[in-house]
């Protein structure tokens, strides 16, 4: 007969709350545990009961992980922690966490505090940025234009030539769309990153950590980059999620 699991807390996230509170999202691992506080001071860790396990990284435990700190954030700045991190008590928490790095957190939540992070993802639309640059660069029209009817065997170097100079003339484009979407919208925000694109349409993959107080003009920035570039990209931005690029709580427990 195997032991018994040992209960421990899966953690979520660090606010500022010094009392008691309760959540309605149920804790990871659908076995309908209730999400709630351990306070410390003025800080508090989010985090529900849970097996002291490896939990595996699928679709199903991101998601119960997002919505407990998507409630969270209507009320509270928080610090997120990394997924699948489980204490092995409650004192652990209190000891290791809120009072050792009580001062660490503190700052954190300050950085946090009245921002959002905001996150903007550009797909390209080949078909028509190809279209753009031949109309816009006269030596590969005219190349495009001298090969027009000629046999393959007779036009095969031509061709190859061609298609060098529109990936060439291609990749200066998305350099230049991409810095021009930076240039107009890091000014808006606190902080700003770039991340790995994922794909061949992704193109840009961009985080902003932005003033509530300034939301609505960066939403402007966006909506106007849209109406600029929309012909030959798509933009995809993503309201206030959690703030994971720029703040993420790891925890040791030796």
């Amino acid at each position: 007969m195997s032991e018994p699991e040992s209960v421990g807390k899966y953690m979520y996230c660090i606010i500022r709350c010094r009392e008691p509170r309760q959540f309605s999202k149920l804790g990871i691992g659908e076995r309908g545990d209730i999400v709630h506080t351990i306070p410390h001071e003025d800080l508090a860790a989010v985090v529900s009961d849970s097996p002291v396990i490896d939990y595996e990284g699928n679709r199903r435990n991101m998601m119960a992980h997002t919505l407990v700190l998507e409630e969270v954030m209507r009320d509270f700045a928080i610090l997120p922690i990394r997924f699948g991190t489980v204490a092995p008590n409650s004192e652990a928490i209190q000891e290791k966490v809120l009072k050792r790095r009580h001062e660490e957190m503190n700052d954190l939540l300050d950085e946090m505090e009245g921002r959002k992070e905001l996150g903007l993802k550009a797909f390209w639309y080949e078909e028509m940025a190809i279209r753009e640059v031949v109309e816009e660069n006269p030596p590969i029209r005219q190349l495009r234009d001298d090969l027009a009817g000629l046999p393959l065997q007779q036009s095969y170097q031509g061709r190859a030539r061609l298609g060098e100079m529109v990936q060439k003339a291609l990749a200066m484009k998305r350099k230049a769309d991409d810095e021009m979407i930076l240039a107009r919208l890091r000014p808006l925000a606190y902080r700003c990153k770039s991340n790995p694109t994922v794909g061949d349409q992704m193109v840009l993959n961009a985080a902003f950590l932005v003033d509530v107080s300034r939301e609505a003009e960066f939403d402007q920035a966006v909506q106007q980059l849209d109406a600029d570039i929309g012909a030959r990209r798509m933009l995809r931005y993503v309201d206030q999620v959690p703030p994971y690029n720029f703040v993420s709580v790891t925890i040791n427990w030796d």
